[in-house]
């Protein structure tokens, strides 16, 4: 007990002094996890964490994390995704295995050691790709969906491959027979796991859970949401032989498409992240620095295949399907590394006699690389994307399988055109108003599948970022009469305008804000009105309070003007 104890507080504080010293020099707390693993590490002087502990608590941390996720992500997301993340995880680990099995051929392999050395580098961490994303606040974007959905494809993958190397290499049963029945055997496993959890689960959890919630203990609902996120990842382990985090990914999807969805994420998973810590911190603790030393050429190969190799593939992948050169970039940045389900791989593969010590440090020394380098990957992806744009030749070579309209499409005899930012609520509202006027809107969406879904029923829409040039210059701002910025959190809201007035001096700008404090700074850049939902919000409850008064309705429609005057600011 004193060693657990002290495991886990001797872990989480030095990861708490790393993490902070790394974030106060504008690095990823990441970085500085794995330092703190490092540090208490047996190969570094000074206190030494029990790797073993750490190790089952990393696992408990990574298991409440995909059942967070899975909380999120429903099972139209995954299926809305499946065009890109199906072939792109394929064309992917391919490409990683087919590199490692020529690269460690150099080294003296055989072929069978690297292509099992390059399946173990395929995979991306979960741990590390969820945080990039919750850390930029893109986990639930179209890039977030894309991203997860390669991740549970990889996932799978990587059951099959942990069941083929007992098959091939074990000495039980050799031959083609084996491997088919191995692979038949697995997909009956992870369908009766879906079916199992969907249909069985779908209808017991939900009840469970009411059950639960009407004692009123939230003592209990926490209990109950641990129980089933690592009960349904251990039975998905033990009956159904999968990983333990596929399991708890589709227990959070069950649990995500009932009313508990947000209280499970708020109130039942609060230590998630501590134990996620321990992940990264049991990561640092498996490197061995003098062994890298002796040897380095190995680890600086397999770097050489997750940080370049991989995300080429997936960013060749990406664009060959029609996505947008950001998307590809993004989607490229945060597959950039390796984590948990490598390990996992290499341990069995170890058992095999497929790869030795040596291999299994620089899978450590690439691990800790890989997860320092991605976050930094993902936040270069729009100064690159910004660069690639002042290149028409090289943004045309990106981009010319992208989904989009053309400015040209607004010369359609309508003399008044208008570009709309955003379709959500307030710009489905907007531009269907503006049809009614006799205007032709243009629509710039950041959602790709929005983009796609307007542009099959006959809108004319654009994916973009609208603070980019070249978007707004695609979209015919130059030649529209109106430009309405409907979403209330555009990016760098200021800079549009400015580009807008700059492409087109005479364009009427209309610009939506949630808070009233903004509303000055987008007319000083130019903006003709703004409208904020604060304003809205209060200028409702007012007109509200006077009714339900006796006011009447001159006094209201008084009242309202002079509300109008104060919080919706035109220029002069």
């Amino acid at each position: 007990m004193h060693d657990l104890i002290l495991t886990f507080a001797g872990g989480l504080g030095i990861a708490l002094i790393f993490g902070y010293l790394s974030h106060r020099l504008g690095l990823s707390p990441i970085v500085g996890y794995l330092l703190a693993g490092i540090v208490v590490s047996p190969h570094t002087p000074g206190f030494a964490a029990d790797q073993g502990m750490a190790d089952q608590m990393a696992h408990i941390g990574v298991i409440l994390l995909m059942f967070g996720v899975g909380l999120h992500f429903h099972f139209k997301e995954l299926l809305a995704v499946k065009r890109i993340a199906v072939p792109g995880a394929i064309v992917q680990s391919a490409a990683a295995t087919i590199l490692s099995m020529v690269i460690m051929r150099s080294f003296g392999w055989s072929w069978a050691s690297g292509a099992v050395f390059g399946m173990a580098i395929a995979v991306a961490s979960t741990v590390v790709l969820t945080r990039i994303l919750v850390d930029n606040k893109h986990l639930h974007t179209p890039t977030g969906h894309i991203a997860i959905g390669w991740l549970v494809v990889e996932d799978i993958f990587t059951v099959f491959v942990l069941v083929l190397i007992p098959a091939i290499f074990g000495g039980e049963a050799t031959g083609a027979g084996a491997v088919t029945l191995a692979l038949l055997w697995t997909t009956l496993k992870i369908g009766a796991l879906v079916a199992f959890t969907f249909i069985v689960g779908g209808w017991a959890i939900p009840r469970l859970l009411t059950s639960i919630a009407r004692t009123g203990s939230g003592e209990l609902f926490t209990l109950t949401i641990l129980v089933l996120a690592l009960g349904i990842a251990l039975g998905a382990s033990k009956f159904f032989g999968v990983s333990m985090e596929l399991g708890a990914f589709l227990a959070g999807m069950v649990v995500g498409r009932s009313e508990f969805s947000n209280r499970a994420a708020t109130d039942a998973l609060p230590m998630k992240d501590a134990f996620a810590v321990l992940f990264f911190v049991s990561v640092g603790m498996l490197f061995d620095y003098q062994a890298l030393i002796a040897s380095p050429w190995l680890a600086l190969a397999t770097m050489g295949i997750v940080i370049i190799g991989k995300p080429l593939a997936a960013l060749i992948i990406t664009v060959a399907l029609g996505y947008p050169l950001k998307t590809a970039l993004s989607v490229s940045a945060v597959l950039s590394q390796i984590g948990e389900f490598s390990f996992i791989v290499a341990t069995i593969a170890k058992t095999y006699g497929l790869v030795n010590e040596e291999a299994f440090n620089a899978l450590v020394a690439t691990a800790i690389v890989s997860i320092t380098l991605a976050p930094l990957l993902y936040r270069s992806v729009d100064p690159i994307e910004r660069w690639v744009a002042k290149r028409p030749a090289l943004w045309k070579l990106f981009n010319r399988n992208a989904i989009g309209g053309d400015a040209a499409d607004l010369d359609d005899g309508i003399h008044r055109r208008a570009v709309v930012i955003g379709y959500g609520p307030v710009g489905q509202t907007v531009v269907r108003l503006l049809k009614d006027n006799g205007f032709t809107p243009m629509i710039v969406e950041m959602n790709v599948d929005t983009v796609r879904q307007l542009n099959a029923a006959g809108e004319k829409a654009q994916y973009g970022n609208a603070s980019h040039p070249a978007t707004l210059q695609a979209a015919g701002t130059d030649k529209a009469d109106i430009l309405v910025l409907s979403a209330s959190s555009v990016s760098m809201g200021c800079e549009v305008i400015k580009e807008a007035r700059s492409l087109n001096p005479k364009i009427r700008v209309v610009a939506r804000t949630s808070y009233l404090k903004e509303a000055n700074e987008l007319l000083e850049a130019g903006a003709n009105a703004v409208f904020s939902g604060e304003g809205e919000v209060a200028l409702s409850m007012t007109e509200a309070i006077l009714d339900n008064f006796g006011a009447t309705p001159e006094q209201i429609e008084r009242e309202s003007e002079r509300i109008r005057r104060e919080l919706f600011p035109r220029a002069t």
